[in-house]
């Protein structure tokens, strides 16, 4: 009867760990599925971030510039001391802009765009 309402529990093997190799085994698509995103998504996003700091910091006058709100100028002016930068949007129309705004560096003075 005292059977009937317990079943009998078998203890886990004692030499199995979750180190062993089928645990490893069990967590290798997980591994795999991280390594894949990091190469894919991570690491190109962080090499596109430090080219875009580095164009930041190495604006000179005469380059032409995007900022994060479409505002498309050319470099009058920098500072080194200050995140500010003098941009012209239009003729005689100077605007100041912070330096972490600027998306793109779209060419520099006597160089095309497209030569990098």
């Amino acid at each position: 009867m005292n059977n009937l309402l317990f079943s009998t529990a078998y203890a886990a093997d004692a030499a199995a760990s979750p180190f062993s190799a089928a645990g490893l085994v069990q967590f290798a698509p997980i591994l795999l599925v991280c390594v894949v995103f990091y190469f894919l998504l991570i690491r190109p996003q962080q090499k596109r971030q430090q080219k875009l700091r580095e164009e930041q910091s190495n604006l000179r006058r005469g380059d032409r510039i995007v900022t994060s709100g479409g505002i498309v100028g050319t470099v009058q002016a920098t500072r080194d001391d200050s995140q500010e930068v003098d941009v012209e949007i239009a003729p005689g129309v100077k605007v100041k802009v912070i330096r972490s705004t600027i998306n793109t560096v779209l060419s520099r003075e006597g160089k095309a765009a497209n030569d990098s």
